[in-house]
């Protein structure tokens, strides 16, 4: 599924360049629960835009489904975005203006596919949400606005979701809840990983992967497969 090889990041800041990511090397295989984590600046946030194809690395490279990542044009990593990548985040992300089924659909127009309601409303029933689907976010609560997020990512059918701090905002009962659907989501084919700061949350994961000062912490225990084992 995610193959990274020598993977570096740098941003220039000012007249110097601050590397985010240093030489990370690792596989995340098809229908595994991976979490990651590590302190602030670390580089867990940009490793996830690496992996969600909203940008490239400066060395190294990152293949997923075969497709070279860095290889691609903008324009073919949007569409690869749109097809195969379902996004959760801490905040929700869900237009104030948009029913709860107009949020989950929204994935499927901008991609131009349809019919897009039926399907979100498939989506919807999936997070057990079906009597909410003509709510408004500020109707909903937390944890059901979290679920709505989930639905979203999951209306084209994506085979990577990817998760930023998704239990951020919510209270230990609805943390556990969420965690458990996202628990439930790798089928042999889905994969999910999710960036988190709650060890409790990791703990859902199949295994976690540990950064520190833009590197794999090989001192935190088993964190990754080897590339030349994938």
């Amino acid at each position: 599924m995610l193959t990274l090889q020598d993977v570096t990041k740098a941003y220039p800041q000012g007249t110097r360049m601050v590397h985010a990511l240093r030489g990370v090397s690792l596989c995340i295989r098809d229908g595994e629960f991976v979490a990651i984590m590590g302190p602030s600046g670390s580089g867990k946030s940009t490793l996830m835009h690496l992996l969600g194809a909203l940008d490239v690395p400066t060395t190294g490279s990152i293949h997923f489904a075969d497709r070279d990542l860095k290889a691609l044009s903008e324009c073919k990593r949007s569409l690869l975005r749109r097809r195969h990548i379902g996004f959760v985040f801490q905040s929700f992300n869900l237009l104030p203006t948009l029913t709860a089924a107009e949020n989950v659909a929204l994935p499927l127009l901008l991609a131009g596919e349809g019919p897009s309601r039926s399907r979100a409303l498939v989506a919807l029933d999936r997070m057990g949400l079906s009597a909410r689907a003509d709510h408004f976010p500020e109707q909903l609560s937390g944890g059901e606005m979290q679920r709505v997020a989930i639905a979203r990512a999951l209306v084209t059918d994506p085979e990577l979701i990817l998760c930023d701090e998704p239990t951020g905002n919510l209270d230990s009962a609805n943390a556990k809840e969420i965690l458990l659907l996202l628990r439930n989501l790798p089928d042999g084919r889905r994969t999910v990983v999710m960036v988190t700061h709650d060890l409790q949350a990791a703990a859902h994961g199949d295994r976690t992967i540990h950064l520190r000062d833009g590197r794999l912490d090989a001192t935190r225990g088993r964190h990754a497969v080897a590339v030349s084992n994938a």
